[in-house]
C-alpha cells in the first residue's frame, strides 16, 4: 500500500536541473534586453523567485509590464525547446516506482506543459496523470490552492492522501490552508542554504537526496 497514493511534484529544480542553466541565463539574456545594463545574481534570481514568484518578482524589482511578461514567457518558451535540462538522478525512478505501485503522479509547476511533457519523455519514459503548469491563467496557478484542490476532487482523495514535493516556498503557501503535507525537496537547493534552512523548518518533511525520499515513500 503506497504511503501517498498521489505525489505532486514540482518540476523545475526539483526533478529537473534548470535554474543554473536555462532559467537563470534566459533571464539574464531578456533582463538586458528589456532593461539594458541591469544585473542580477544567481542568488538574487533564486530569491526573488523563492520569495514573490517569477512573475511577481519581475514586476516589483524590474516594474515589467503584462506585455513584456507576454513576451518574456513566449522567447523562453522557444529557448526551453533547445535547452533539454538534466534530471536529478534518481527521481525518474521514484516516480516510475510511484506510478508501478498504481499510484499518481501529478505536476504543479512553474513551467509549461509543453516543457514538462517533453522532459518526462525524455527522462522518466512515461507522462503525469495531470499537469498544472504555466499555461493556466495565473490567478490559477502555484501558490493559488486551486491545483491541490481539482486534484482531490477529480480522484476523489483526502488531503492527507497527496504529499506535495517541491524545492520552493509557493508550493507550502500553496498547500499549507488545504492540510496538505509538503516535504521540501532539499537536493534543488544544495547552494542557497537559508533558503533551505527556511523550507526545512517550513515543510513537513525534508530530504536532502533523492534517495532519502525514495525511502521515505518505498521503504
Amino acid at each position: 500500500m503506497l504511503k501517498y497514493p498521489c505525489l505532486v511534484l514540482d518540476h523545475d529544480d526539483t526533478v529537473v536541473q534548470s535554474e543554473k542553466t536555462i532559467g537563470y541565463p534566459y533571464f539574464c539574456y531578456i533582463l538586458d534586453r528589456f532593461r539594458p545594463g541591469a544585473k542580477v545574481t544567481l542568488a538574487e534570481f533564486a530569491q526573488g523567485c523563492y520569495s514573490l514568484g517569477f512573475a511577481e518578482m519581475c514586476r516589483r524589482r524590474w516594474q515589467f509590464s503584462e506585455q513584456e511578461l507576454v513576451e518574456e514567457y513566449l522567447g523562453w518558451k522557444a529557448y526551453v525547446r533547445t535547452h533539454v535540462p538534466d534530471a536529478y538522478q534518481g527521481i525518474a525512478n521514484v516516480i516510475r516506482r510511484q506510478k508501478e505501485a498504481g499510484g499518481l503522479v501529478c505536476v504543479v509547476s512553474h513551467s509549461s506543459v509543453e516543457n514538462i511533457t517533453r522532459d518526462y519523455a525524455v527522462h522518466v519514459g512515461l507522462q503525469p496523470d495531470a499537469i498544472y503548469g504555466w499555461d493556466y491563467p495565473e490567478e490559477l496557478r502555484k501558490p493559488n490552492p486551486f491545483p491541490l484542490e481539482d486534484i482531490m476532487a477529480r480522484y476523489a482523495l483526502s488531503p492527507s492522501e497527496l504529499l506535495v514535493v517541491d524545492d520552493m516556498k509557493l508550493a507550502w503557501d500553496m498547500a499549507h490552508p488545504l492540510k496538505v503535507p509538503v516535504a521540501f525537496a532539499g537536493w534543488g537547493r544544495l547552494d542557497f542554504p537559508e533558503l533551505s534552512q527556511e523550507m526545512r523548518n517550513l515543510c513537513d518533511y525534508a530530504f536532502e537526496t533523492v534517495e532519502e525520499l525514495e525511502s521515505f515513500l518505498f521503504a
